[in-house]
């Protein structure tokens, strides 16, 4: 297929449609720090600016947009589908009707499907089907790719394909989470620990794309060894399938603050492969997995539309079973150890958490926090940390 790419970002969605034999024509990406980064990976192909000005596209026979998920997330400002940010997704539908659009994919937060209840994904969805169109939408975890736990939407609609046999021809049980501290890394939000922790057994919590200033939110890992650090670039990059640099461009144009925000904002390259290559292949949709949509209470993690009625359907977030490394073992760099200042002030959010906690965190967490200090001592019952120096 020819690929139009909307709102691009750093080309997660193009990358791994193009490893699947797609190849992109055009790239509209208003954000310079990204644009760079598609200039440099995707040198023969036209990256325009902003998408509110351009009239149509050329030749394509597959529309993708990660549109802006700013309005749309828990962790921002949940304006909604008609916010300043993810209501530039009126232009998609304007595009795809000026040019001629076949098919379209489009890539958000999976809270889309319950802020104001479900009115995101319902505006979407009845202006596919004032044109006649066919749709359907999945929740895709990463994590059934590479050891990050990251669940976004996916959402095909054509007027010339079924897109159930795009989304729901594969399916795999996720397999059981490794959860001994003793043997394997895990992933959490140093910066949480009252309300929740962002726990990944095995695997990185979701990478977030940081302040809008470039100020970077890693998450933090707790290795096998005890150590705990936040992982470098490079990783992060790699666990969104991304080479390791493949963000280089940015620091290139003066914008290296911004890498973090570039990786969190990316669309997973290995899920856009797997998709990429049921576009080119359909499989078959297993109609015993359709249910009453209108029986449910809102948008469940999957449904379709096959031009007469809508159907919930019954289907995991993992299409595949990839073999991958463990978290441990997946990290090419060391990683920066998390600060004395950082550990502090999570330990004492997670003594004063009701949060049920993994059994021997505590400790570890208290013996990194030793370890920083230069001061290693035998364990004791430590006193809480007085509230204004968690912060």
């Amino acid at each position: 297929m020819r690929v139009a790419g909307l709102f691009a970002g750093i080309g997660g969605l193009e990358s791994g449609l193009a490893a699947a034999g797609h190849r992109a024509e055009v790239l509209v990406e208003v954000w310079r720090a990204a644009a760079a980064v598609l200039g440099a990976r995707f040198p023969d192909v036209p990256v325009l600016g902003d998408v509110r000005d351009i009239p149509e596209l050329p030749p394509h026979d597959l529309l993708t947009a990660g549109f802006p998920c700013q309005d749309l997330s828990q962790a921002g400002r949940t304006a909604g589908i008609r916010g300043e940010k993810s209501g530039l997704v009126d232009h998609v539908f304007r595009l795809m009707d000026a040019s001629g659009t076949p098919t379209v994919l489009l890539e958000n937060v999976s809270f889309m499907l319950r802020l104001d209840g479900g009115a995101a994904m319902a505006r979407l969805t009845d202006a596919f089907e004032e044109r006649g169109w066919r749709w359907a939408y999945r929740t895709v975890d990463t994590l059934a790719f590479l050891p990050q736990r990251r669940r976004r939407v996916f959402l095909v609609a054509s007027r010339v394909i079924d897109p159930a046999e795009v989304l729901f021809a594969d399916e795999v049980e996720p397999l059981a989470a490794e959860t001994d501290l003793a043997t394997h890394a895990h992933g959490f939000y140093w910066t949480e620990g009252i309300r929740g922790l962002g726990w990944g057994p095995d695997c990185v919590p979701t990478l977030k794309n940081g302040s809008t200033v470039g100020i970077p939110s890693p998450p933090a890992i707790l290795r096998p060894d005890g150590t705990i650090v936040t992982p470098d670039i490079r990783d992060a990059e790699r666990l969104q399938g991304f080479a390791a640099d493949w963000t280089g461009p940015a620091a290139e144009v003066g914008l290296e603050r911004m890498r973090w925000a570039l990786v969190g904002n990316a669309v997973s390259v290995p899920v856009a492969r797997w998709i990429g290559d049921r576009l080119a292949r359909p499989g078959a949709h297993d109609r015993a997995r359709d249910g009453d949509l209108a029986a449910e209470s809102r948008w469940p993690a999957a449904a379709r539309f096959d031009g007469r009625r809508r159907h919930a359907v019954a289907i995991s977030a993992h299409p595949l079973r990839v073999a991958r490394r463990p978290l441990a073992d997946f990290l090419d760099h060391p990683g920066k150890p998390l600060s004395l200042r950082a550990t502090e002030g999570f330990l004492g959010r997670l003594r004063r958490t009701q949060l049920r906690l993994p059994a021997g965190l505590l400790d570890r967490v208290g013996a990194h926090r030793d370890r920083m200090a230069g001061e290693p001592r035998a364990p004791r019952r430590r006193a809480p940390i007085p509230a204004e120096a968690a912060e």
